[in-house]
């Protein structure tokens, strides 16, 4: 009989949003390549990136290393469980000429249950690490806000852009590293594990 290998592709898809964000956050906290010569700032025009923020402070490093040590918990958890189904499966094919057609079927539907139930865990586990990104980033988010809002003041911003959505700005404009910088000073990790959802929630799998 055939097994595919879900575990694999699971621990790929489980936490890809993460894996985007982490990426992006890494690149806006990057050095440019080459300073861009730009106009004067625009008096009461501000920019702050969050994907600056999140990969340029000591708070959002923690996070994102944790959450991908998070990950490769998930992914050997499933990549075992993947393996050990892979191995029952082949066994039992080299059994096949030993057994009855009804042997053969009642272990062959006991390897398809176990195969779903993976199929599952990994859903139930994509799940888990979405709902735990969510939430350290809303951490990281709450623990910034008022630091935003005290710079905006300070700076007398009338307009504040999303650095996402800004090809090119004054860096007099962008207040991201004044938050960084001061999102340092106040909070530099905090504890948090995988979530734990329900495992009655979600579509079961087809």
């Amino acid at each position: 009989m055939q097994i595919k290998t879900y575990a694999a592709a699971a621990a790929v898809a489980a936490c890809a949003a993460f894996a985007a964000t982490a990426a992006s956050a890494a690149t806006a906290a990057a050095p440019a390549a080459a300073p861009v010569v730009t106009g004067p700032a625009i008096p009461g025009m501000c920019v702050l990136s969050n994907d600056a923020v999140l990969g340029g402070s000591a708070v959002g490093k923690f996070v994102i290393t944790r959450l991908g040590q998070l990950k490769a918990q998930v992914d050997a958890e499933l990549n075992s469980e993947g393996t050990a189904l892979q191995t029952d499966a082949k066994a039992l094919d080299a059994q096949r000429s030993s057994l009855s057609a009804d042997q053969y079927d009642q272990k062959a539907a006991a390897i398809q249950i176990r195969d779903r139930e993976l199929q599952r865990k990994a859903q139930l586990r994509q799940r888990e690490l979405q709902a735990t990104q969510d939430k350290a980033f809303n951490v990281v988010g709450q623990q910034a806000e008022p630091i935003v809002r005290q710079v905006i003041a300070e700076r007398n911003c009338s307009i504040l852009l999303n650095g996402a959505a800004v090809v090119v700005a004054s860096p007099a404009m962008d207040i991201s590293p004044t938050v960084v910088q001061r999102l340092d000073g106040k909070i530099q990790q905090f504890a948090f594990d995988r979530e734990h959802l329900d495992t009655t929630a979600g579509p079961p799998a087809q």
